[in-house]
């Protein structure tokens, strides 16, 4: 029984390395917004909020708050914040989550107007603890 499956099981084999004519396919690149949080995670969160107000000083520097990804960077940065800053990121997060689904309907300029006010009042609460902010 041996004899018979060695050689099936290099047919087998060799029959999945046969050059079918397709192209192969190049592995997915994995993207800035996945190593950016990896990196951040390595570092300290020294005083707690730090990771956070800085991601939120650099997503109002560039004017970012917006674009998918940013404030769900913020808000898994103030994981390890204390409750001040955990409190305000959420604050945003909420904000953004109701921006997001009013896109394109008469009261997206107000949603939009409520994430600005959520990261202003959240740059307070990191200016109040001495964490890095805006400005």
């Amino acid at each position: 029984m041996r004899q018979i499956a060695t050689p099936v099981a290099l047919a087998l084999l060799l029959a999945g390395c046969a050059d079918d004519g397709k192209q192969p396919v190049p592995a997915p690149v994995a993207s800035a917004t996945v190593s950016e949080s990896s990196a951040a995670s390595a570092i300290a969160d020294d005083p707690p909020g730090t990771l956070a107000c800085a991601a939120l000083a650099v997503a109002v520097t560039d004017a970012s708050l917006m674009e998918p990804g940013v404030v769900d960077g913020i808000v898994g940065a103030s994981g390890t914040a204390d409750a001040p800053v955990a409190d305000a990121a959420a604050a945003l997060a909420t904000a953004y989550t109701q921006a997001a689904a009013a896109k394109g309907t008469e009261s997206e300029p107000d949603a939009v107007a409520a994430v600005s006010a959520a990261a202003a009042d959240m740059s307070s609460v990191c200016a109040d603890s001495g964490l890095q902010t805006v400005g």
